[in-house]
């Protein structure tokens, strides 16, 4: 098989050449700490023993403000990184840089003691950092690797990807929690605590691994984009003032690009109502008493069931278009926020997970192509950049809102209903995005 293969199955789904292949395994890569750390073990670990002695609603509290601090971080710190790897040819070198921090700070968890759930969340906090720093200067690799018209394919392969390499290092964790003994560790109730959290603890570890190991292919293979340095349009001074300049002025020529911004607009809010979701189910369902190897065996079915589904998304915005496919995805969570209020059995957790699974990779996936495809690939940094401000911001909102409420009532099923408003005040926005405008400009200010 060709490095470019044109009409294989890797084309169908969007992986034509070798560079949008080796682009897209940082999915798979970065997947692990996401599903492990971010969704589901790290916060059943978390709850049950580095914040053993408070009760299930105050670590929910702690965990989501820890949430919030990290988002908010990287938040203040994406739009000026972004503007500095346009100004200075460092995607990859920032990208790397990110993701050591994040894979770091992964590993470092083996080491939590019981109780000890300040050096928990500091580490998490850095994981997060790390991340989702990481994830600004691979979103703006997108307009590089893949023509507009493939980016909608490319983007949702990347999240299957993504899906199949969450699910299987999901899987294998989770065998090993059920069943330590397969790795020599002693099972049962009369383990001591450091012993019983073995198998989370080496998740950790293996996660990190894997973060680095599957990143490899994006940094051999994906070149390092050109840049359009701003000395040649008249500026001055040092890389990161350069970049500043740089930042207001993709700031003021955002009114440009109205439909870009309404975009983001909207996706802040339902994007919120999203990360929310994917961020405090785990503790949620903690909380109400599902049993956690039910869980894990849920988020386990979310990711392989998404792979299908993010590759329908992709092949539905085609048919139907991408803000419509989009809707349809907001159609689906707005549900899952109003059924998650009063769900009381394993079974119900189940039918949530599968919902989320049909609707979660492929509404995110073709977010992040339809504003990539209303946007300047020469400024794929800076705007990127913004984009990831907009979707950290967005990852603050909920939690705060989730552990505001919590603290309030005392209880964190009634604050889950007011998830709904992210989906609908969002799709509100959204109606007011006129994507072939936008889409029309950029192949105007192109010619």
């Amino acid at each position: 098989m060709s490095a470019d293969n044109p009409t294989g199955i890797l084309a169908r789904i969007g992986l034509r050449t070798k560079i949008q292949r080796a682009w897209a395994m940082y999915d798979w890569a970065n997947s692990a700490m996401v599903t492990i750390v971010i969704s589901t073990i790290y916060q059943f670990f978390f709850l049950s023993y580095a914040a053993s002695d408070l009760t299930s609603d105050v670590a929910a509290v702690r965990f989501g403000l820890a949430t919030s601090i990290g988002l908010a971080i990287i938040a203040i710190l994406a739009p000026i990184l972004g503007a500095m790897a346009d100004q200075a040819a460092v995607k990859k070198r920032m990208l790397g840089t990110f993701m050591g921090i994040g894979a770091a700070s992964v590993a470092l968890m083996f080491f939590i003691q019981q109780g000890a759930w300040f050096f928990a969340l500091v580490l998490f906090v850095l994981a997060n950092i790390g991340a989702n720093g990481s994830f600004v200067f691979y979103d703006s690799l997108l307009p590089h690797v893949a023509p507009s018209k493939e980016m909608d394919k490319v983007s949702t392969a990347g999240y299957a990807l993504g899906y199949i390499g969450g699910g299987l290092i999901l899987a294998i964790c989770g065998a090993v929690y059920k069943n330590p003994g397969w790795i020599g560790i002693p099972g049962g109730n009369d383990v001591l605590p450091s012993v019983a959290s073995l198998p989370f603890r080496l998740s950790f570890v293996a996660v990190a691994v894997w973060w680095v190991l599957f990143a490899i292919p994006l940094f051999r293979h994906v070149p390092e984009p050109a840049i359009r340095p701003l000395r040649d349009e008249g500026f001055s001074g040092g890389v990161v003032r350069l970049a500043f300049k740089r930042l207001m002025r993709t700031l003021h020529e955002l009114r440009k690009y109205r439909n870009a911004f309404l975009l983001l607009l909207a996706f802040l809010i339902y994007n919120d109502g999203i990360g929310t979701i994917i961020r405090m189910s785990a503790l949620y369902g903690e909380s109400i008493g599902i049993d956690r190897g039910a869980m894990i065996l849920a988020y386990t079915l979310v990711q392989f069931i998404g792979i299908p589904f993010a590759f329908l998304f992709g092949g539905l915005a085609g048919r139907i278009g991408t803000k419509r496919a989009i809707y349809l995805g907001l159609v689906v969570y707005a549900f899952i926020s109003i059924f998650a209020y009063f769900i009381t059995t394993t079974a119900h957790f189940f039918i949530l997970a599968i919902l989320t699974a049909m609707v979660q990779g492929g509404t995110q996936a073709l977010s992040r192509s339809l504003f990539g495809s209303m946007i300047p690939p020469k400024k794929s940094g800076e705007f990127f950049g913004l984009f990831a401000v907009f979707e950290k911001f967005a990852g603050i909102l909920g939690p705060s809102l989730i552990t505001l409420m919590t603290a309030t009532t005392g209880s964190l099923r009634n604050a889950i209903p007011s998830v709904f408003l992210f989906f609908l005040v969002g799709g509100v926005l959204l109606v007011f995005v006129n994507v072939e405008e936008g889409q029309r400009k950029i192949r105007e200010s192109e010619e």
